[in-house]
């Protein structure tokens, strides 16, 4: 059963590991990889990434990509929606402790943002506006 604008937003805010899938030219296959993401209810998506990155080359050429999310208990329900990349920006101290928060358990947030934050000065945030959305429940008949 397809889900609602609402039902749609709320699941891809939860802090679900996301597939990226970003065009790689007329004859490649797309690149699809697994990333952390941030995401609120009407607002834009953002992750961050490398920014010598093959993802950040693709995305500067294609402009939009796509990001899947699903899980599989207590029903199969899953969530992809494509936008334009609106923003590539240098990543902050605040983007990897917001993104720490969001997946990793408390006590191991510390740890990991300063062993990550020496990497910060390569890495950049990609920010994305939403446009087309899909998501169903596999486990709700109505």
């Amino acid at each position: 059963m397809a889900l609602s604008t609402d039902e749609r937003q709320a699941f891809l805010a939860e802090p679900h590991i996301g597939a990226l899938s970003i065009a790689a030219g007329p004859d490649a296959a797309p690149l699809l990889i697994p990333i952390w993401y941030d995401y609120s209810p009407g607002g834009d998506l953002w992750f961050l990434t490398g920014a010598r990155s093959r993802k950040v080359a693709l995305l500067e050429a294609a402009g939009k990509c796509t990001m899947m999310v699903e899980r599989w208990s207590p029903s199969i329900r899953y969530v992809s929606a494509s936008g334009t990349v609106v923003s590539t920006t240098p990543a902050t101290l605040a983007d990897l402790s917001t993104m720490a928060n969001r997946y990793l358990p408390a006590e191991a947030v510390g740890g990991y943002v300063s062993a990550a934050s020496a990497g910060l000065p390569d890495q950049v945030r990609v920010t994305v506006r939403l446009d087309h959305w899909l998501g169903a429940d596999m486990g709700r008949v109505s």
